[in-house]
């Protein structure tokens, strides 16, 4: 098969115990219109120097698009040097039989051969891990590998750090996709100690759920000029040595961040993108003044079970950087996504004042919970999939 040269500077980072993958990952859950939508955006991905595929059984149709659009290429010789790598995952829970047979349906809709890493799809909480650990999807697991239908495991989670960490210290998996974002950064100690253990680490979504950066307040352009906030954003994470950045791109024009970073000199972030992130921040803590939630999370637990550091995050975006949409968004996903997101807001604060003595930084929380559900709440919106 003819190959198609990556761009020269696109370097390939090591992913856990499989084959070295590119900075960047095209995400299949977002091209969806058509078969010729999804081939579209894997020619660019392509061009872009990308080799890593990042899909699901639960992203609709995308499999089978995606399985139809490597077809299309590989009729017109077109691959990636040593060939595309493709991740799918599986949602924890069934039994082993029934397991087996969505892992064969997903090996059917991608095309021949066995697959370079399966995931179990949002590793959320603790019956889950217990699932993949202990259950049948630890029989699953190792059947794949025994058989030879997938190259390495992993897991993906948007679950508690701690949960996380029990995860990454179980030695079952060899690579994991965290929510790991210029804006949230709670979970960069745990990336940096799978990284520090040969675990690969795929970043999440760094452009819709790191923040809508793709669509940036003008209060955020502000705070990011001379560059785009997405820019900054993508190559904050690479410069902290994550595997790599998960794409969902929608349309080929989504991939021209990818395309040009990727093509450029080996430092990720230059003296000027370092003074660029450094005003970022001053700026946000200049509107929050004391009022900015540090995320130290030292006001856990809440007797009533409020995500008090996630919605007080939410609320340092909207205030410090004009991020109102977007935490809007997020805080009215809240309680309507199950296991997926959290399950309480703010209102259900009943101010006992329980966290108040714990905080560093001496905050009137209980107010702060209050303004946050005045500024944000709003009518919800449905989630993209699921």
């Amino acid at each position: 098969m003819t190959t198609v040269p990556a761009p020269a500077e696109q370097r390939l980072r090591p992913f856990g115990a499989g084959p070295p993958v590119s900075a960047f990952s095209l995400g299949t859950m977002r091209a969806l219109g058509s078969p010729a939508q999804m081939e579209a955006v894997l020619r660019a991905a392509l061009a872009a120097g990308i080799n890593h595929l990042e899909t699901a059984p639960a992203y609709g149709p995308a499999e089978i698009f995606l399985g139809q659009a490597l077809t299309a290429l590989a009729r017109d010789n077109l691959a990636p040097p040593g060939g595309w790598r493709i991740t799918s995952k599986l949602l924890p829970g069934p039994d082993l039989a029934t397991a087996q047979g969505q892992l064969g349906a997903i090996l059917q809709r991608l095309g021949p051969g066995p697959l370079t890493n399966l995931a179990v799809h949002g590793l959320n909480t603790p019956e889950h891990l217990d699932w993949a650990l202990r259950g049948p999807g630890a029989k699953l697991l190792t059947w794949a590998r025994g058989e030879g239908l997938v190259g390495q495991v992993g897991f993906t989670s948007h679950g508690s750090p701690e949960l996380i960490e029990a995860a990454l210290a179980s030695g079952t998996f060899s690579f994991c996709s965290l929510h790991l974002h210029l804006f949230d950064q709670t979970r960069l100690p745990l990336a940096r100690a799978a990284l520090a253990g040969g675990i690969g680490v795929l970043a999440i979504s760094p452009a819709d759920k790191g923040g809508r950066l793709y669509d940036p307040p003008p209060e955020l352009l502000a705070d990011c000029a001379p560059f785009h906030p997405l820019e900054l954003a993508y190559r904050f994470l690479l410069d902290q040595g994550i595997s790599t950045l998960s794409l969902g791109a929608e349309q080929p024009g989504d991939l021209a961040w990818a395309a040009t970073i990727a093509t450029e000199p080996a430092a990720w972030l230059s003296p000027a993108h370092q003074q660029a992130l450094a005003r970022l921040d001053a700026a946000g803590r200049q509107r929050l003044g004391a009022e900015r939630c540090g995320q130290c999370r030292a006001c856990l637990p809440c007797p009533n079970g409020v995500p008090i550091p996630e919605l007080l995050r939410l609320r340092n975006l909207a205030v410090g950087h004009g991020m109102e949409a977007f935490a809007g968004e997020r805080y009215n996903l809240i309680g309507r996504a199950g296991h997926w997101w959290e399950e309480r807001q703010a209102e259900a604060c009943q101010a006992c004042g329980a966290c108040l003595p714990r905080c560093p930084h001496e905050l009137p929380i209980p107010a702060l919970l209050a303004d946050t559900h005045r500024r944000l709440a709003a009518a919800p919106r449905r989630r993209l999939w699921g």
